[in-house]
């Protein structure tokens, strides 16, 4: 059987008549109802078995009549913002929910070209929110650790792609929608020039800025949708003309280091680091200020656009307040208040802003930024909703303010299984020259595959890095064997950490410091139940600690680290590139 995983792979497999499109389906709607028992709370409707299977074989009977469709047999999800026939939209609000007599453009244009939709998936109500946790149909959870956001607003979307539920789902994205999900759970995030795509059939957050947008496992995948979808509808006022401008991509922007906020989280940082690495095989990285693309952001809720947010949903808000979400009611009531004036002097100010951000691409071709900063456990999100859900958009609000693409990239992987991710930004009509750049970007990043999917809420195993007593043969390796721990491989360090021998430790030890003109260690790696890890913890004394150790393939995994104490007097054996060396050089 032809691997099912791709959206490329299905069509070509379903025209080739090596697979038929029922088959194609039926295998999609196994997998989906396998995993209602993990999250029925990515869906929020979907079609009957008969129905989609009824789809399916229209779909067949198109190719043996001799039909090539682009996405023939190909299964995919809408999130519920988006008017799809036969089911209900209703924006995870009930109060709000109607039946549409039509498809929105953009599923006519994927039906016809043999695409089969088969639900409509959870979001942020009224895709207010970059989180997941904002329905009253409950939270989409982060596919690969269940205690994480998976992001939004587009999280039912997004968590359908990443399960292997469908190969793409379509989401929106106003202010980051469609890419904070996508980095989260280790997929491309395409978010389109404003006016690519239609919007007509799509419940408006803000309805200058909105973007449809796709979630896919590859970026071959997102070019092809980009390929059914794009085009001109005069059915939407805010569609323009196709376009594809092109661009190289020999100078790339990032944000000044003293301009980089990591909301506490050094993970981000070193995986933000590598992936500048990476880029910088590929093009110039130069640094630039980003104070006018963040005072831009600023003016999406912090300023007159929130009216526009008002507006969406005025009826709404005057008869029925208590049917929004309290956290979505308090971002958006606000906007009801915001005079013409303020608005005004908004426009003005942000086609300033547009004007300096404008100058950038006369000297750089594209921008990559982290998606996000930090991740956040659904408790913490729960605890401070607008708090946290602000740092989610610290990198992506000011987008579609300032009319440009973008692609969301998978570039590292955390510790707890959750994804790490870039953003690829160009001016508008770019979109295509930015799906070459990711191209380029994880070829050379060639980074590690996605960890399996958390199928029970919880982290069974840990993986740990030692890199002194506790190796193989060594003094304190008991400490692992007696707690069953599996030997998973010996690995090196990314070249960032310096090693040395402490003074007067019995037995002797390593203690492994971080440093930017460090080396590559070698060390060991081991897999222990998460009980045995942590009574493993409770024994490391101090100056040694246990912390986050990158490892030379960009992954990154628990392990030995030390307080700055560690050092006093101790010898810097980093040149020999590990502990055994050194002592063996004892010996």
């Amino acid at each position: 059987m032809p691997d099912l995983r791709t959206t490329v792979a299905i069509a070509d497999a379903v025209n080739a008549r090596q697979i038929s499109a029922v088959a194609v389906v039926h295998d999609a709607l196994t997998r989906i109802s396998a995993y209602d028992a993990i999250q029925p709370q990515v869906w929020i409707s979907r079609f009957s078995k008969e129905a989609v299977l009824a789809a399916a074989r229209e779909v067949d009977a198109r190719v043996a009549a001799g039909e090539v469709l682009p996405l023939a047999g190909v299964p995919f999800a809408a999130k519920d913002n988006i008017d799809v026939a036969g089911l209900d939209t209703t924006a995870a609000c009930p109060a709000f929910a109607y039946s549409p007599q039509s498809s929105a453009t953009v599923i006519e244009r994927l039906t016809a070209a043999g695409a089969i939709c088969v639900g409509k998936t959870n979001l942020d109500q009224f895709a207010t929110g970059l989180n997941g946790t904002r329905s009253p149909y409950g939270a989409p959870l982060n596919a690969y650790n269940l205690a994480y956001v998976s992001g939004g607003s587009s999280s039912g979307s997004s968590v359908a792609v990443a399960a292997g539920l469908v190969p793409f789902a379509l989401g929106t994205d106003t202010a980051g929608s469609g890419r904070v999900p996508a980095a989260f759970q280790h997929l491309i995030g395409f978010k389109p020039s404003k006016g690519r795509w239609s919007n007509r059939g799509l419940v408006p957050a803000c309805r200058t800025l909105d973007c449809i947008s796709v979630f896919t496992q590859d970026t071959a995948d997102a070019r092809l949708i980009d390929s059914v979808i794009a085009g001109y509808d005069a059915a939407d006022p805010f569609s323009k003309p196709l376009a594809d401008a092109a661009r190289g991509c020999k100078t790339i922007g990032v944000p000044r280091r003293d301009q980089r906020v990591w909301f506490g989280d050094s993970e981000s940082e070193h995986l933000y680091e590598r992936a500048l690495e990476t880029l910088g095989t590929l093009a110039d990285v130069v640094e630039i200020d980003l104070s006018p693309l963040q005072e831009a952001a600023q003016l999406l809720y912090g300023g007159p656009w929130v009216a526009e947010r008002a507006a969406a949903l005025a009826d709404l808000l005057a008869t029925t307040p208590d049917a929004i979400d309290p956290t979505v009611r308090a971002v958006v009531a606000p906007g009801r208040d915001i005079s013409a004036v303020a608005l005004f002097n908004g426009i003005y100010r942000l086609a300033e802003l547009k004007r300096q951000a404008d100058t950038l691409w006369e000297t750089i071709d594209l921008l990559a930024f982290p998606t996000a900063g930090t991740t956040y456990r659904v408790r913490e999100m729960l605890a401070a909703p607008i708090a946290l859900n602000s740092a989610l958009g610290f990198y992506t609000n000011f987008v579609n303010l300032l009319d440009m693409a973008a692609v969301a990239v998978p570039a590292g992987i955390r510790p707890n299984g959750t994804g790490f991710g870039i953003t690829l930004i160009g001016p508008a009509d770019t979109d295509r020259a930015l799906l070459d750049a990711a191209d380029a970007y994880l070829a050379a990043a060639d980074l590690p595959s996605p960890p399996p999917l958390d199928l029970e809420g919880r982290m069974q195993t840990v993986k740990l890095a030692v890199v002194g007593a506790h190796l193989k043969d060594m003094p304190l390796h008991w400490q692992l064997t007696s707690r069953d721990a599996k030997f998973v491989g010996a690995f090196e360090t990314a070249p960032t950490y310096r090693l040395y021998a402490m003074a007067d430790s019995v037995p002797p030890k390593p203690a492994l410091v971080h440093s930017e003109d460090g080396a590559a260690i070698a060390l060991e790696v081991y897999e222990l139940g998460v009980a045995e890890f942590g009574s493993f913890v409770a024994e490391v004394p101090a100056p040694l600690a246990i912390g986050t150790v990158m490892l030379a393939d960009g992954s990154s995994v628990k392990g030995f680290v030390a307080e700055p104490r560690a050092v006093i007097g101790a010898e810097d054996i980093t040149s020999l590139g590990g502990w055994r060396a050194f002592i063996n050089r004892k010996d």
